[in-house]
């Protein structure tokens, strides 16, 4: 939780968990973390998002700002799909956070 406050909130604590169990050092998640929020904001990725959301949705991904989130993963990392990288952690896995976790934390 105080990874988020730091953001005031701003970041989903699903992606907050998915970066901490892949990197396990809180430095590294601060500086993915950082990276994220700003490329965010920048080319307009959040919209052209909205543009693939049905793919992800399709796919029972439905959280956006993780599905949001691998896609900036996999432009930085070039690994697998953005779409693989949801499916893996929301379907495969499960996310621990749902929509009253986001209530409770403000």
């Amino acid at each position: 939780m105080q990874i988020s406050a730091m953001w005031n909130h701003q970041i989903d604590l699903n992606v907050i968990y998915i970066v901490i169990s892949a990197y396990e050092d809180i430095n590294k998640t601060f500086e993915l973390l950082f990276e994220f929020d700003i490329w965010k904001s920048r080319d307009n990725n959040e919209q052209k998002y909205k543009k693939k959301k049905n793919d992800f949705v399709n796919k029972r991904c439905c959280n956006h700002d993780v599905n949001l989130f691998f896609i900036f993963y996999s432009e930085k990392f070039k690994g697998r799909s953005a779409i693989e990288d949801a499916i893996a952690y929301t379907v495969n896995d499960g996310l621990p956070f749902v929509e009253k976790d986001k209530v409770q934390k403000q």
